[in-house]
């Protein structure tokens, strides 16, 4: 039986970038990019790269999650990104005591962050209501959709 993602604004997930987690943290990505590359963080490059990496990390663990196939390493990588998300927001506050970025600049970006936080939770929460059985398959259209087993 395919699972309705009623709660998260969907009907059915064909592919991670229909996940609306996925559009967000792509969207925190992009900001996080552009504060990065502005000023006196542009010369700080272990920061730089470390919060451009974290901030990568989210995304990147929410495709590769449900790419994997299964209800159990999806969540598993669901919360892998939400891990990295809080590594963002504590590399965020080195950035403000550094003075790269504005307090209102952090406070957006903070926001943002656990905002995100917040939705991959509830996420990983509506997922586990589901049985161990559960599953990301893939369609004979070769696009995925979760499923669960009955």
């Amino acid at each position: 039986m395919v699972v309705k993602l009623k709660e998260l604004g969907m009907a059915t997930v064909q592919c991670f970038e229909d996940l609306q987690v996925w559009k967000d943290a792509r969207q925190l990505v992009k900001l996080v990019y552009a504060i990065a590359g502005q000023g006196r963080f542009t010369k700080d490059f272990s920061l730089r790269n470390q919060i451009e990496r974290a901030a990568v990390s989210v995304m990147s663990n929410i495709a590769e999650g449900f790419e994997r196939g299964s209800k159990k390493e999806f969540v598993q990588f669901l919360n892998i990104a939400k891990g990295s998300n809080g590594e963002l927001r504590s590399q965020l506050y080195v950035a403000l005591d550094q003075n790269y970025i504005d307090q209102s600049t952090f406070t957006g970006l903070c926001e943002s962050a656990r905002s995100l936080s917040r939705r991959l939770a509830s996420f990983i929460r509506y997922l586990g209501s589901y049985p161990a059985a559960s599953r990301v398959r893939k369609t004979p259209s070769h696009a995925s959709e979760i499923t669960r087993n009955e």
